[in-house]
């Protein structure tokens, strides 16, 4: 009778754990505060790197995840909060365009540029990212 008892709380319950420790997790993933983005890969180092207040893009400012954070598929960004996320470079190379997909400087120059200038809020000059 124990064994019949601890057999269905198994069968009940371990899904249930599993399932909602999941979620958990997905929800909570570790959002850095800042993220320095380096000039490794390139040639030669024309700029500094640039510190980029990750956490104030998204708590502060209402910004979504998939605005930068994408995965194409058939022309459409399937990518949603929870999914892993890759680091830039893994795509976009730092030296040469690969079929549709952009080199590593124009995707950080066009979203951060074009974001700024439409929220008409941040830099969008050389050296307002790239400090000395």
């Amino acid at each position: 009778m124990k064994r019949l008892i601890l057999l269905i709380v198994i069968v009940l319950f371990v899904p249930v754990w599993i399932l909602t420790d999941v979620a958990i997790s997905q929800d909570n993933q570790e959002i850095p505060e800042d993220i320095i983005i380096n000039n490794s890969g390139y040639r030669r180092k024309v700029h500094t790197g640039v510190e980029f207040p990750h956490l104030a893009h998204s708590e502060d400012y209402g910004i979504e995840c998939s605005e930068c954070h994408h995965e194409y598929k058939g022309g459409k960004n399937v990518w949603k909060e929870g999914d892993p996320v890759k680091r830039c470079i893994t795509c976009h190379k730092p030296t040469k365009r690969q079929g549709k997909v952009v080199r590593l400087q124009f995707a950080y120059h066009f979203s951060c540029k074009k974001c700024h200038k439409e929220m008409e809020s941040g830099p969008v000059e050389c050296k307002e990212c790239h400090k000395k």
